[in-house]
């Protein structure tokens, strides 16, 4: 696949607990903006943001050794996040070292500049420089975008499972890349 250049208004950090709250925000705007519209009852959808995107637990989530995160800005504005789960095997593949590409979302003013392949070249990199023989992820069925760009960079799709919050079941796909 042809490699473009990261451009000069662009850059990645590592992330460390300090970033917790510029992390809380991104994830909150970038899961309502990827799913929000599929959710009937909203509250189920605030729920969850505060449940799972809240500052305290993304600082404990940040401080874990098997967690690694980046934001990416563009003009100095966060503009999107990754995290990577290192030893995080699968049941759809049958190997121990495995690790998880489990969050790459780019805020959607800023999907058109390629925040979110630098960001997945630094999850790769990460995972193959710990010895991961493959990575993988889930993403939503109905994510087309997401899909064709995990396709256009190799990934496979290796199984099927659903996901509820509240009272929506969303139905993922797992796909995976073999990194040596």
């Amino acid at each position: 696949m042809e490699q473009l250049e990261k451009p000069d208004n662009m850059h990645i950090i590592e992330a460390k607990k300090e970033d917790a709250a510029y992390i809380a925000l991104l994830a909150r705007f970038t899961f309502t903006e990827t799913f929000g519209h599929y959710f009937n009852n909203k509250k189920d959808l605030q729920d969850y943001l505060s449940r799972t995107f809240n500052v305290p637990k993304l600082r404990v989530s940040l401080n874990k050794p098997n967690n690694v995160f980046w934001l990416a800005y563009v003009d100095d504005l966060p503009a999107g996040y990754a995290k990577l789960k290192l030893h995080s095997p699968s049941k759809f593949i049958n190997s121990q070292n495995v690790s998880q590409l489990q969050k790459i979302y780019v805020l959607k003013d800023f999907l058109s500049v390629g925040v979110g392949r630098e960001l997945q070249n630094k999850v790769l990199e990460r995972a193959a420089a710990n010895n991961s023989e493959n990575i993988w992820l889930s993403v939503l069925k109905s994510n087309t975008r997401a899909i064709t760009f995990y396709e256009k960079n190799d990934f496979d799709k290796i199984g099927n499972h659903d996901f509820q919050i509240g009272k929506e079941l969303f139905e993922f796909q797992a796909m995976a890349k073999n990194l040596i």
